[in-house]
């Protein structure tokens, strides 16, 4: 149907409250039709909300949402009108704005009259009272009530009641909107400069009307109070949360206390038991009591540091938490909603922490091994007293028996896996055999990729097996370079630039430097002493222990280890550092695991 006929006026598409055609049109369900904007600035503060036109009382502020249909047809008419919105009147005819003359006096006679021009009814009078009141009023009203000849003629209701808040001129009444933001101190939007009295869900944000209304009118909103009501529920569950997590925490401190305590118990009574074991045989195995007592204090020292790290860990944790704790106990007494709703979802949020429930002190000291080897020897040695007893002492007896190596290296291989290099890592001064079993350094850069995991600084390549479990042994022939690193890394680190190689940064390195300076990369670097200078290095690393240990592999001994707590994948390490004009060009490569030699 078109909507060129005389019967269509610019007062059937106007809003009652601004008098001018509707923009977004909202109908309340007493079926009369305002602007979106319009109606809601008129319910801003007030406590009952009704109709503007039929005073029909709703028992909440209704959930209003555009008439897209009359939204529409509204657009058409303004684009028939040539964009105007104002009102038509002609003032000598039969006609007022489309409607029949007869048909509008009617409706003028039924609507009931003011007998003051500038009344106010109490509810909007308090509303602009309040100080933090901002109205919004227009520059006109008028004796006539301009109401949705639509809704008045198809929906039966009565004669529409006079407007709760109005004004009377010459012209027509209209509505006048407060822009009351409530009794509190609110903050005030930026761009309409209201009151920040309403919350949207979908995008979490506190908002004025006037937003609501332009930018979230399709989202999920209600008040500041009712989302910081809904809020202080989950706030103390929150704060029950925190609490029962920092009272496992510190339980687990007492428990990883007393595990070492018990620990040094263990470890002095081993100590007291060996001396006296070994006091009939010291000549014969004065080496095997020795490496007992190295292994155990090596044990007790791993063990004394991974309890500390994890004390270390879990003591920042809690100190965390608490801040988090206070934060929540400072928000149940704020009385500042916006603050509250903005801060409570990064308060409630828990902080990233590791599972502590199954993490505890090995209290292994690595002693049983040891004593099986020693009762073998213990036996061999009485074999050889019976031999002696009877024939003598045989000539290749006579002659020093060699002094038993470090045995755990036997133990370390056989979780010997098969490593390669990962071309996409390495620097582009580095260049890789095919098999990417062996890496050197060139002096020249190669045209490669700048790909986010290659280094671009450090000059440096990772394997290609990654470990996030498990015990994992592999050996690296350094030959005779003078300069090399070898290690683990986290997946992590940072790969361009200049890089600080520390277990903190995620790097646990032994080192090589002109030839003979070995030190272990640490927080402060720790320089190491070697009497046999390794022609072939063992890596070793236990994932769940959070161990990384260093072996001469030609002479079966053990050089160093680190002990910390892994939380992310880790990678093979490997640098042969720059060639030295020829002087450090040797290959580092990566060789099988020999268990027989």
């Amino acid at each position: 149907m078109s909507l060129n006929g005389s019967f269509l006026s610019d007062e059937q598409f106007q809003c009652s409250i601004c008098l001018d055609v509707f923009t977004n049109p909202a109908s309340t369900s007493c079926g009369h039709s305002f602007c979106m904007s319009c109606i809601s600035r008129y319910w801003d503060g007030c406590k009952v909300y009704q109709c503007p036109l039929c005073k029909k009382t709703f028992p909440k502020r209704p959930d209003l949402h555009i008439n897209r249909t009359l939204r529409e047809i509204t657009e058409q008419f303004r684009s028939t009108r040539g964009g105007g919105g104002g009102v038509k009147e002609k003032r000598g005819g039969r006609t007022r704005g489309g409607i029949h003359h007869n048909l509008f006096d009617e409706l003028k006679k039924k609507l009931p009259r003011h007998h003051s021009k500038t009344s106010v009814t109490p509810t909007c009078e308090a509303q602009f009272k309040t100080a933090d009141c901002l109205p919004v009023t227009t520059s006109q009203a008028s004796s006539v009530p301009n109401h949705n000849p639509f809704a008045a003629l198809n929906h039966n209701h009565g004669p529409p009641p006079p407007a709760v808040c109005s004004s009377h001129s010459s012209g027509r009444r209209r509505f006048t909107v407060s822009g009351a933001a409530s009794s509190h101190n609110l903050p005030v939007c930026e761009t309409h400069r209201r009151g920040l009295v309403r919350y949207c869900k979908t995008d979490q944000v506190c908002l004025c009307p006037e937003c609501e209304t332009e930018d979230h009118w399709d989202h999920d909103t209600v008040t500041v109070e009712e989302e910081w009501m809904q809020t202080k529920v989950q706030l103390s569950m929150s704060e029950q949360e925190i609490q029962e997590m920092i009272r496992q925490r510190i339980t687990k401190i007492e428990e990883i206390r007393m595990s070492v305590t018990e620990l040094e118990m263990t470890v002095e009574r081993e100590t007291a038991g060996s001396v006296c074991l070994f006091s009939a045989l010291v000549s014969a195995i004065e080496h095997s009591q020795a490496e007992l007592m190295e292994v155990m204090e090596m044990s007790r020292k791993a063990a004394e540091h991974q309890a500390d790290a994890m004390i270390r860990q879990l003591e920042l944790e809690v100190e965390e938490l608490r801040r988090r704790e206070n934060a929540l106990s400072e928000l149940t007494q704020s009385e500042d909603y916006v603050h509250c709703v903005k801060t409570f979802p990064i308060l409630s949020t828990p902080p990233r922490a590791k599972d502590w429930s199954g993490v505890s002190v090995n209290s292994d000291v690595g002693t049983g091994t040891i004593y099986r080897s020693l009762a073998a020897q213990m036996e061999s040695f009485q074999e050889q007293l019976k031999t002696i007893a009877e024939t003598g002492f045989p000539a290749s007896v006579l002659a020093p028996s060699p002094v038993r190596t470090q045995p755990r290296i036997k133990r370390v291989q056989e979780y010997a896996v098969d490593v390669t290099l990962d071309s996409n890592t390495a620097h582009p001064r580095l260049i890789m055999s095919e098999d990417l079993k062996s890496v050197r350094c060139v002096e020249r850069h190669q045209m490669l990729p700048d790909n986010p995991e290659r280094f671009d600084r450090v000059i440096c390549v990772l394997g290609r097996e990654m470990i996030f479990s498990g015990r994992h042994y592999w050996e690296v022939e350094v030959g005779g370079k003078t300069d090399w690193d070898l290690g683990v890394a986290k997946e992590s680190i940072n790969r361009k630039g200049a890089i600080e190689v520390t277990p903190s940064n995620g790097y646990w390195f032994l080192s090589l430097r002109d030839k003979n300076k070995y030190a272990f990369r640490s927080k402060a670097s720790t320089d190491v002493d070697l009497n046999l200078r390794p022609n072939k290095i063992g890596i070793f690393v236990d994932y769940e222990k959070g161990q990384v240990s260093f072996y001469n592999v030609d002479a079966k001994l053990h050089i160093y280890t680190f002990n910390d707590t892994f939380s992310e994948c880790i990678y093979p390490f490997f640098s042969p550092c720059t060639n030295k004009s020829g002087k450090n060009d040797g290959p580092l490569i990566i060789t099988p695991v020999n268990m027989n030699e």
